[in-house]
């Protein structure tokens, strides 16, 4: 007698008109019903051909039937594919992958839905903060960051919302988790003769007009990186940002800010423009900073950041991030002014950056004549070069 089937791989049967049925279930409605697809042969061994073919074309998924005593790990994936994944960007999603794949569902993933507790949430957060690193756990410590607990509780929170407006479960054991409080991280900020040996070495390395821009205009990484060059109108100095780099996969992804606010159209100043007029003659691409081994795709976000502490240490500057870098521009134009008063204090800070950047540019050109000099003398000496360099800085 041939064995049962198991639960998920459809049921064949023998027609009363002599053909075969094969009948899979594919999915289930709001009411929990579910909702089933057929194939039909002339013989058995077709039929279950058939079949799997009807479950390959349904991606191979099995259907989840919602209901409140399923496993939360269940509730988990099916609230991400079906709610979730489908209106949130690549870069995101590999971050919400991370918390549901990596750390709840593993965690928590076997407790009945309607059967979690705000104390089993409460215990797996604590848990996470003090053991709960997958990676780099020798380098980085077992524990993890605030940050990413908060992260990973907001994601749990979500998807317990959504359970709640299903009707699935009574309230969200997940409102009322004591988390990890919110540290405000004090931005490290170059100083004037930092910045001088920075923009420097800078120009030592080719990546002069990159940081400059940056300094300048306070713009994000990813939107720096995905310039082109019929962004920037020359005559104007208008410069528009509308796009940005994101790294998904191994891949560089040209992609939409996530909200129309980092939509804008910023007036460079007229040295920034006359940097970039000169800058354009040696770069043959349609990007304003391309990749030096493909001219046709973009720099790298990773390579730029680790360029910028390789020039820092040999500029003899502080360790800082990329973030750091624009903050002193970002923090006087980003904010929302609740008064004319801050407003205008803030169209001040404008007209300081544009005074700056005209600085920064002299500044470069009354040492690049010493740094030219200093390069013929030493001609392809590196380490020499970089040691006259941080002379002149001192």
């Amino acid at each position: 007698m041939a064995g049962k089937r198991k639960r998920g791989e459809g049921t064949v049967r023998l027609r009363k008109d002599g053909r075969w049925e094969g009948r899979v279930v594919v999915g289930y409605d709001e009411a929990g019903n579910p909702k089933t697809k057929n194939v039909l042969a002339k013989t058995k061994k077709e039929c279950v051909e058939k079949l799997e073919q009807l479950k390959e074309q349904c991606d191979g998924h099995r259907p989840t039937q919602v209901r409140p005593d399923m496993p939360f790990g269940v509730w988990m994936d099916y609230w991400y594919q079906n709610f979730s994944k489908p209106r949130l960007r690549p870069t995101t999603q590999l971050g919400y992958e991370g918390w549901i794949y990596n750390h709840l569902i593993p965690g928590l993933g076997s407790i009945q839905l309607n059967r979690l507790t705000q104390a089993d949430l409460q215990q797996f957060f604590r848990t996470m903060k003090e053991s709960g690193r997958k990676s780099n756990a020798e380098k980085r410590g077992k524990g993890m960051a605030d940050r990413s607990v908060r992260s990973c509780h907001a994601v749990c929170q979500m998807a317990l919302d959504k359970a709640v407006e299903e009707k699935l479960i009574h309230g969200n054991p997940a409102a009322g988790c004591r988390l990890p409080p919110i540290k405000g991280r004090e931005m490290q900020v170059l100083t004037q003769e930092e910045m001088r040996r920075f923009l420097i070495q800078a120009k030592a390395e080719g990546m002069y007009e990159l940081f400059l821009l940056d300094l300048t205009t306070g713009m994000r990484r990813g939107e720096l990186l995905a310039l082109r060059w019929d962004d920037l109108d020359f005559a104007t100095g208008k410069l528009r940002i509308d796009k940005q780099i994101c790294p998904v996969g191994g891949k560089l992804i040209v992609s939409e800010p996530k909200t129309k606010a980092p939509n804008r159209t910023i007036i460079l100043p007229p040295a920034m423009v006359e940097v970039l007029a000169e800058y354009k003659k040696g770069i043959f691409s349609d990007l304003m900073f391309p990749s030096r081994v493909k001219p046709e795709q973009p720099i790298d976000p990773g390579y730029v950041r680790k360029r910028l502490q390789i020039i820092l240490e040999r500029a003899g500057c502080k360790r800082i991030r990329f973030h750091d870098l624009r903050h002193p521009y970002v923090k006087h134009t980003t904010k929302k002014y609740n008064s004319e008063k801050q407003k205008t204090q803030a169209t001040k800070m404008d007209l300081i950056t544009w005074v700056f950047c005209f600085l920064c540019h002299q500044l470069f050109k009354e040492v690049m004549d010493l740094v030219n000099n200093l390069n013929a003398v030493v001609g392809k000496d590196t380490h020499l070069f970089n040691q006259q360099i941080g002379q002149l800085g001192g």
